[in-house]
């Protein structure tokens, strides 16, 4: 019975196979080999032979059911949804109470699952290129429980490809270049198309490339997309750019495939292969022989149909210039050859040249073999012009010595007309060269004379620019420096080459000072003989009893001391003249004097101090120490100075008075005064006496911004005074004068003030007596007033008794 029931389920699954067989492939069209596959995935889905009861209960339980993935097309649209496959589990032999359960990615929106079935549906359209697979996960459970009967189980849909995107062309349009008159074969460029479907199922992703416009210039492979040349002898000067259209095409070219297009633009670039062309064969220039050097004569222009720098020329002239008086160069901007002059041009010498002018391409080209030239001829007519004078020298060179006379001729300059007339020149110097006037020059024959006599020492050479101008036309003007050098002679004496000041030390050892070198003396002579200088000593004084000299013979000489007692108390400055002559024609001589001071010195011989004054201080202090302890004193006797007038100023009184001040007890606080008893506040005797303070008093502590005279009082007579009436009188003075002092006012303490809330201070109005103070309270506010409040008790008691 129970190999029965094995027999019918296997039955059941074979069943199934073939209505899975039947139905799914044929509903999603998929191809055979894929439905191999899928026979395989279904046939995985067939159980096992199940195992008897009793291996059943010793064994654990395992899935009995096993598949691997499912497939359904992509964008499939019907009016149901498509079938994509069919769970079954061998639970399911006709029980009702199992449930089949889908979870995962679309579970519910995209694929739903008959519950009893088992049967899988796609709910809507799918697209591969937004989602190639779907993982999903099935399990059977209890429909009253909704305990799982099974470990669920994981399994893949995919979604087929189907031919429903056309191929693109991401990085288009394109644009390539190719070298003009390039042979067939030559890569342009590359262009590259994509695909959004499957490349691995079908041939939804094959694509092949084709030239729909371009033909016959160019072609392209099917596979590589690499664009060639495919017409020989193409010229960039006949057509520079074209336009290639190039369309790509998949299911591998096949009817029905899906196909996009781009542009390609493609330029030719430029070889050289043309050679420049002059616009003329022969060029005509008429030149001024006044034309200066490097100035254009005329332009000539070779064109080439290339550009960049394959159009760049360079022009030479291989003839007709055998005086090398002419350049060509070529205008960077332009591309023209401009004709200079490198050497003046002569009319009455040459009027004619006839050149022959190449012009070159710069850059060589392997492709065609270059450069190429052209050749032109270019005639020259030289125009007469009038020019100026021309000097035989450009640059003259004439001396003179310094001692030479007036209007004694230095020189000549030679100027000529080189035009046919031979028009005479006169001659100038140009005064901008020769301030001082220190030369002339004859207008007529060009001799050029001294003016002023000359000094080599103060100038030893003159430059001047000396001009010639026609006579018939003064504009032609021409110009030549003439250098002029003074020539020496003896005629200044040697001197010393410094101001010398020697040094010697008094009370020196025997020996120490006499035959001691005091100072080596040189000359120097302004004047400059061929030979050289050669100076020559000798004392003034010739039997000088302290000094001699001694030949260095190098053109110097030293001083030497004849004894060792020189002393400053007895002379402090020894004046030595000495004569130095030199050796020239005739002989200069001068005396110049050398001062010698004795000094004091150290043992080591060293100077310290050369001033009669330091010898005579005792205690040996030096110049500067002396003045720094005289600034100390001068310091102190001014701080002491200050400190007292600082002092006096303190205290002296901030009013001015002669003999006594009516104010000097009216003081200002802030209490309420001290009643009757103080008589220190105001003096009554001053109002006494209103004579007393007519006079005006100065502040010192106030500046007052406007000065007044002060007021006039009324003088009461002697035997009386009406103090009521006087302070009347004063008190409206007060209130009437804008320029009345604060401290005049006088103020009265009688009374607190109205709608005070504090009681008075002033014990004047104080009704009540001490006797009827109460001081218990004093007890209460704590020990520290406890003792206070005995003392006041104490008081209390003693007052009544």
């Amino acid at each position: 019975m129970l190999k029965r029931g094995e027999e019918m389920q296997r039955d059941l699954w074979t069943s199934l196979l073939l209505v899975w067989i039947t139905c799914v492939p044929c509903s999603s069209m998929a191809p055979l080999n894929n439905q191999s596959q899928s026979l395989q995935t279904v046939s995985a889905m067939i159980p096992r032979n199940r195992p008897s009861e009793g291996q059943r209960i010793l064994s654990r339980a395992k899935r009995g059911w096993v598949w691997n993935q499912m497939f359904v097309l992509e964008e499939f649209s019907g009016p149901d949804p498509i079938l994509v496959g069919r769970l079954h589990t061998d639970l399911d032999v006709g029980n009702k109470n199992i449930k089949y359960v889908l979870a995962g990615e679309g579970a519910g929106t995209i694929f739903a699952i008959n519950e009893r079935t088992g049967d899988i549906h796609a709910m809507k359209r799918l697209d591969r290129e937004e989602k190639a697979e779907y993982t999903l996960t099935a399990q059977v459970i209890d429909r009253d429980s909704d305990q799982p009967l099974e470990p669920p189980s994981e399994f893949i849909i995919k979604v087929q490809d189907i031919n429903d995107n056309p191929p693109q062309f991401i990085e288009g349009p394109y644009k390539g270049s190719v070298p003009e008159m390039s042979q067939v074969g030559t890569s342009v460029t590359r262009v590259t198309a994509t695909d959004a479907d499957d490349p691995v199922y079908g041939n939804s992703a094959k694509l092949v490339y084709s030239i729909l416009e371009g033909q016959p210039y160019f072609s392209i492979d099917q596979t590589t997309a690499i664009i060639r040349v495919a017409l020989a002898g193409m010229d960039r000067e006949m057509r520079e750019e074209y336009l290639v259209v190039i369309q790509a095409k998949d299911m591998g070219g096949h009817m029905g495939g899906l196909s996009g297009t781009t542009t390609v633009t493609v330029t030719l670039t430029d070889i050289n292969d043309n050679p420049p062309k002059f616009t003329k064969g022969s060029y005509e220039f008429n030149i001024p022989e006044d034309l200066g050097i490097g100035k254009p004569g005329g332009r000539v222009k070779a064109n080439d149909r290339d550009i960049g720098e394959n159009a760049k020329s360079t022009y030479t002239i291989i003839g007709g210039d055998e005086r090398d008086v002419f350049e060509i160069v070529t205008d960077a901007q332009t591309q023209e050859g401009i004709l200079r002059l490198k050497k003046p041009l002569d009319f009455e010498s040459k009027h004619f040249y006839n050149l022959t002018v190449v012009a070159t391409n710069i850059r060589a080209d392997s492709i065609t073999g270059g450069p190429y030239m052209d050749q032109a001829t270019i005639k020259i007519v030289v125009e007469d012009s009038d020019e100026p004078p021309v000097f035989t020298k450009s640059t003259y060179l004439f001396d003179v010595h310094e001692n030479a006379a007036i209007n004694t001729v230095i020189g000549a300059v030679v100027a000529t007309d080189q035009d046919a007339p031979h028009s005479q020149v006169r001659y100038f110097i140009d005064r901008h060269t020769d301030l001082e006037r220190q030369f002339n020059i004859n207008v007529d024959d060009g001799k050029i004379t001294l003016a002023k006599p000359l000094d080599r020492e103060t100038d030893m050479w003159h430059n001047i620019t000396v001009t010639a101008t026609e006579i018939r036309n003064h504009s032609q003007i021409s110009r030549a420096i003439v250098a002029i050098k003074v020539l020496d002679i003896n005629d200044n004496a040697p001197e010393f080459a410094t101001e010398y000041e020697a040094f010697l030390c008094e009370n020196g050892k025997p020996g120490q000072v006499r035959g001691q070198v005091i100072q080596t003396i040189s000359a120097v002579d302004k004047d400059n003989p061929s030979q050289g200088h050669t100076f020559h000593y000798r004392l003034e004084v010739l039997n000088n009893p302290n000094f001699t000299i001694k030949n260095n013979l190098d053109n110097s000489i030293s001083v030497l001391a004849k004894h060792d007692s020189f002393r400053r108390q007895k002379q402090e400055t020894y004046l030595l003249p000495i004569v130095v002559t030199d050796d020239g024609e005739p002989p200069m001589s001068s005396t110049n004097t050398l001062t010698i001071r004795v000094c004091g010195c150290s043992r080591e011989g060293i100077v310290q101090s050369c001033n009669v004054e330091a010898f005579v201080l005792p205690i040996g202090l030096s110049m500067g120490a002396l003045i720094a302890i005289l600034a100390c004193i001068i310091l102190l006797l001014v701080i002491v100075v200050l400190f007292v007038t600082l002092r006096r100023h303190k205290n002296e009184p901030l009013i001015i008075k002669d003999d006594e001040d009516v104010r000097e007890n009216i003081i200002r606080y802030d209490d309420e005064g001290g009643g009757e008893e103080d008589t220190e506040a105001f003096d009554i005797a001053t109002l006494q006496n209103p004579d007393g303070i007519n006079g005006y008093l100065p502040r010192k502590d106030i500046k007052p911004d406007l000065q007044f005279m002060p007021r006039q009082g009324q003088h009461s007579g002697p035997n009386g005074v009406d103090v009521d009436e006087f302070i009347n009188v004063r008190l409206h003075e007060a209130d009437n004068d804008p320029t009345a002092p604060p401290y005049d006012s006088i103020q009265i303490y009688g009374y607190e003030g109205r709608g005070s809330i504090a009681g008075s201070l002033s014990s004047l109005e104080t009704a009540s007596s001490d006797s009827d103070q109460n001081y218990d309270y004093l007890r209460e506010w704590g020990p520290r007033f406890r003792r206070l409040g005995e003392l006041y008790s104490v008081g209390e008691s003693d007052k009544e008794t």
